[in-house]
């Protein structure tokens, strides 16, 4: 008699009775339950430091949400092996989310208290890329730092045309900080930010994120690369968010926090944001949107829209209303 095949659901039905059994008799085989700190994260597996800063491998329960670098969570140690499993996690202070290539909800990282919004010459200074950054910002209540990495590449004249370009974002009042790592111009600048924080490195692929870390803190070793020759863009080393231990600095011996270097990205989409929400992303617009005529004003072709009159008393950049037209475009409410 030939063998019956089972279908879709039974199989999937199966599975997760199986997935249920083996965390039943993994937790009654499970110690003590503790805190723990996700470092990073691989699909069903997280690694996390203890308590003592050990790093331990661990399962996570069927029932709890996908976690991300920076959760803080409650987990068992497994008897008489070198791995866990996460039963619980704490409630967050914060999210970077974007929209993953298939529209879904993706959390890059939890817990964090700065976005350092990384740029350079190579790959090229991307401000749409920038404003989306700070719009994500905004609306997260996120301090935002916006470093302009690999200065030593400059030639004087390049190193004004960029600062004038940069100093749009100084004026509405975000810091600025000019490093580069051959030289470390600039690193006492971004420890001083970084100190007693825990801080998530955003931004294109081979603007120097891991390498600003491998500077740092030199027991990281995260992967570089250089970017590409043919395509002028950088080549994807980092593939999920790491989380490292701001310490051991030999300027700032006291030094505390932590920070998460992230895999770069060439675009970056704000996760459900509804079009009226927007103008809380961009700053500079806050003390003009309460003096337009409509209180539901997109500041596009209203009349008495103050926005739209702050920009033409250039109190308010061009460049950013048309940015925030492009990004108002995109949103699909």
């Amino acid at each position: 008699m030939a063998k019956r095949k089972l279908t879709k659901q039974q199989t999937t039905r199966i599975q997760r009775q199986q997935e249920q059994y083996q965390t039943t008799q993994t937790t009654q085989d499970a110690g003590d339950e503790q805190r723990g700190l996700v470092i990073s994260h691989y699909g069903k597996t997280s690694l996390i430091e203890n308590t003592q800063g050990q790093h331990i491998k661990c399962k996570v329960r069927q029932n709890l949400p996908s976690l991300v670098c920076g959760d803080h969570v409650i987990w068992q140690e497994i008897k008489n092996e070198n791995k866990g499993i996460i039963v619980a996690v704490e409630d967050r202070h914060s999210e970077l989310v974007r929209p993953d290539k298939d529209g879904r909800k993706r959390i890059i990282a939890a817990n964090i208290d700065h976005i350092l919004i990384v740029t350079s010459i190579k790959p090229e200074l991307n401000e749409g890329l920038i404003d989306r950054y700070l719009a994500a910002a905004e609306l997260t209540n996120i301090k935002p730092i916006i470093v302009f990495n690999k200065t030593d590449l400059l030639t004087n004249e390049e190193r004004e045309s960029y600062q004038h370009r940069l100093n749009l974002y100084q004026q509405i009042g975000y810091p600025i900080i000019y490093a580069n790592c051959k030289q470390q111009h600039g690193l006492d600048d971004l420890v001083t930010c970084l100190n007693n924080k825990t801080s998530i490195f955003v931004g294109q692929s081979g603007v120097g994120k891991s390498s600003l870390v491998n500077t740092l803190l030199p027991e990281a070793q995260a992967e570089t690369a250089e970017v590409s020759h043919a395509t002028g863009k950088g080549q994807h080393t980092t593939t999920t968010a790491r989380l490292y231990h701001l310490t051991g600095l030999t300027d700032l011996p006291d030094a505390t926090g932590f920070i998460i270097d992230s895999p770069g990205i060439r675009e970056f989409g704000l996760w459900k944001i509804k079009k009226e929400q927007l103008t809380d992303g961009f700053k500079e617009f806050h003390d003009y949107k309460e003096q337009c005529k409509f209180r539901n004003c997109m500041h596009t072709n209203e009349p008495g829209c103050a926005v739209q009159l702050a920009v033409k008393n250039n109190d308010i950049s061009q460049q950013r209303l048309d940015s925030y037209y492009r990004i108002l475009e995109s949103l699909d409410n």
